[in-house]
């Protein structure tokens, strides 16, 4: 345990922050197995649907520096091939 003050401030913060991310990354698998439930049952609306709230997650996820533009990229064509593919 930490004995200086901006210490235990900072152990704080550590553990919100991790929350956090760890919250929203969870969110975003969640929503991206969505599209893929949609889409393996062959619902082009709900796929969309889905889709359209990952792709704002994903940049989300990227603009919060939780993951990379890469990644980010990656999902969505992976994704968008599947729901075209419909």
């Amino acid at each position: 345990m930490p004995q200086i003050k901006s210490q235990m401030k900072r152990a704080l913060t550590n553990l919100k922050r991790s929350t956090a991310v760890t919250s929203e990354k969870s969110a975003l698998k969640t929503s991206i197995k969505k599209v893929l439930k949609a889409v393996e049952a062959k619902d082009a609306a709900a796929a969309k649907a889905a889709y359209d709230l990952v792709n704002a997650k994903l940049d989300q996820a990227v603009s919060s520096g939780i993951h990379h533009k890469n990644y980010a990229a990656r999902q969505k064509a992976r994704l968008s091939k599947l729901i075209n593919a419909l």
